[in-house]
């Protein structure tokens, strides 16, 4: 069998995750006989022992491996000649800081399969991180709100919430927001937050790892066109409750004919669309932005909505969850990734600018690009349930095949990026961008 190495993640001094956990490693060392090596690390969730005690060689050099499993990007110096990758490598929409690295795999022949592309028939991802960004995404922007409230001089319940990596787990984390919770039903809200309404964009893995966490709040769920009635004295609102809006994609665009809007048409054909997703922005008070975006399809938020409104004196919005993290795209005001040691840009719209802290007026704006990091033992645990169905055709992948010829599953060989130094036909566009 195969021999499979797991590097040391080196993007950052936060990432602590894993794509396999030593149990997940054992399970298909046994099942499969396969080796596995890993890259020794101080940071990792896992430590060196944990592996080295269920099997794992504990080595520097991974260059006898038949493929090398990572999470993050890789360094352009650090990547081998000859060798099979699988990580998530953020090149499919051509994203110019990867470029370099994605020229380096191929100068050196090597094979890239990237974790993003791995889905089934109907193009449902099979293997991610989403579900946890959401997680760590919503925990991040309640505890945002909470500092900048209290930074105001408003006392509030989400100054009980901490930042995700703060937290020893999933579970403590949610048991803050509980606790956050117990106090909305006992003092309600501030009165300046009512009636508070927390809109997400989308509903897939993401949405639902961010809704999981919001729902340990008490809260009642609204249809978009109902949140209208909280406002113009139809229904009079609960102080003791959070509203909860979840926005599909006929809330987001129309249109431009007039016509109706039919979802894979809006697919296919977004450039018939316009964004009416501003409809919906002066009623909230939070959006959580969970949604795949690129260039064709309409914005989300736009500086110019939020500055009009911040004119007309109804801006309600005090922060933005932008676990989507499109560095200027669905939403407009997110000029870059943020970190954990800064983890909020906040945009100001009387001066239609963004500053990278948290302090001052204006709204804020979460856009941490590692989420999940923030979770780390959750979400290599989860990470590894999802990939171990491909372990074994990953560890016994024939590089002296053409491509053409290659035998694999179809979720595989649908992900593979560059074969043996070449970009494969799915994504022969890519050379375009380097």
């Amino acid at each position: 069998m195969g021999k499979v190495g797991i590097r040391r993640e080196d993007k950052s001094r936060f990432e602590r995750r894993a794509p396999l956990s030593p149990a997940k490693m054992k399970e298909s060392k046994d099942a499969n006989g396969t080796e596995y090596a890993v890259q020794p690390s101080g940071i990792r969730v896992f430590g060196d022992e944990e592996y080295r005690e269920l099997g794992a060689l504990l080595q520097e050099d991974l260059s006898d491996c038949d493929i090398i499993l990572g999470v993050k990007e890789i360094p352009t110096e650090k990547l081998i000649a000859d060798m099979a990758y699988l990580f998530f490598s953020h090149t499919i929409k051509g994203q110019d800081y990867n470029m370099p690295m994605l020229q380096r795999l191929l100068d050196l022949d090597c094979t890239l399969i990237d974790y993003e592309r791995i889905a089934d028939t109907q193009g449902r991802r099979l293997v991610f991180f989403g579900y946890h960004a959401g997680l760590a995404g919503m925990i991040d922007t309640l505890w945002v709100m909470g500092e900048r409230l209290a930074a105001a001089g408003t006392p509030n319940p989400f100054q009980e919430v901490k930042q995700a990596l703060e937290f020893r787990d999933l579970q403590d984390a949610c048991q803050a927001v509980s606790r956050a919770g117990e106090r909305i039903k006992s003092e309600g809200i501030p009165d300046q937050l009512g009636p508070m309404v927390v809109g997400f964009s989308g509903y897939g893995n993401v949405s639902k790892g961010a809704q999981f966490v919001f729902d340990h709040l008490p809260f009642e769920e609204l249809q978009p066109h109902q949140v209208p009635s909280l406002f113009d004295g139809t229904v009079k609102s609960d102080p003791h409750t959070v509203y909860k809006v979840v926005y599909r994609e006929e809330h987001m665009a129309a249109r431009k004919d007039g016509s109706e809007f039919q979802l894979l048409d809006y697919f296919e054909h977004p450039e018939l669309y316009e964004g009416i997703f501003h409809n919906h922005v002066p009623y909230l008070s939070v959006l959580v932005n969970c949604i795949y975006w690129d260039t064709p399809y309409p914005k989300l938020v736009t500086r110019k909505q939020i500055s009009e409104l911040a004119a007309a004196g109804a801006l309600r919005m005090l922060a933005i969850g932008d676990i989507s993290c499109d560095i200027d795209g669905s939403v407009e005001m997110t000029t870059m990734a943020t970190g954990q040691e800064k983890p909020a840009l906040v945009y100001d719209p009387a001066t239609d600018a963004v500053r990278n802290q948290m302090d001052g007026p204006g709204v804020a704006i979460v856009a941490v690009d590692n989420l999940p990091a923030e979770l780390p033992r959750d979400s290599t645990d989860h990470f590894g349930d999802s990939l171990g169905p491909f372990l074994n055709d990953l560890a016994t992948l024939d590089r002296g095949a053409s491509f053409a010829d290659l035998k694999l599953c179809p979720e595989l060989k649908g992900a593979i990026i560059a074969w043996n130094g070449v970009l494969t036909p799915e994504y022969e566009y890519i050379g375009q961008y380097l």
